[in-house]
């Protein structure tokens, strides 16, 4: 590319930095003109203390569910048992069963977007408080289904397996997205 030339009815827009004012050329060096290169998948590394606390909530959710109310296992208790409120607890598999959903619908449609800056967009940030509201009712109404059995551990226990399958659920992705090639382009 030349400095300034007419190149098919416009001009050839130039770069003006420090690195091109310091040297000899004037010319663009063909940067930005080629396919972009393609950036490496860079994987953060996680600490042993966080590997530590991941095996714990899924630790801790295993027991809970191997272990039940110690006479039977937690899967067994939620299809037999009469002591749960059945209610309560079918609204709040619906309620989960939505969030999922949800996430799993706009993870699916973020893939056809290129910029990143309408990823942000896109999530849809209106719907953000309808799903957290969500989640905190159907918390709640889990809580309130299995209260009869454990009292007051109710809250713990569904708590601890919340956060295990918010370890889970990042390794169960579909499949990986490509890094956005244009990501670091500052022209």
């Amino acid at each position: 590319m030349s400095a300034g030339i007419p190149n098919g009815g416009g001009y050839v827009r130039q770069r003006h930095s420090q690195g091109y004012a310091s040297s000899s050329e004037d010319l663009e060096d063909d940067a930005c003109s080629g396919p972009p290169p393609e950036l490496p998948m860079v994987q953060r590394t996680r600490s042993w203390v966080e590997v530590l606390e991941n095996y714990l909530w899924i630790g801790s959710a295993i027991f809970i569910i191997y272990y039940g109310d110690s006479k039977s296992n937690l899967i067994y208790l939620l299809w037999h048992d009469d002591r749960i409120r059945r209610i309560p607890l079918n609204i709040g598999m619906i309620g989960v069963s939505l969030n999922i959903s949800y996430f799993m619908y706009t993870s699916m449609l973020v893939w056809r977007v290129k910029k990143s800056s309408e990823k942000w967009e896109f999530s849809s940030a209106t719907a953000l408080p309808i799903i957290t509201l969500l989640g905190l009712l159907s918390f709640c109404l889990f809580s309130f289904a299995l209260w009869p059995i454990w009292s007051f551990l109710t809250l713990p226990l569904v708590f601890t397996l919340f956060m295990a399958c918010m370890v889970i659920l990042p390794h169960l992705v579909l499949g990986t997205l490509k890094p956005q090639a244009d990501l670091l382009r500052l022209d």
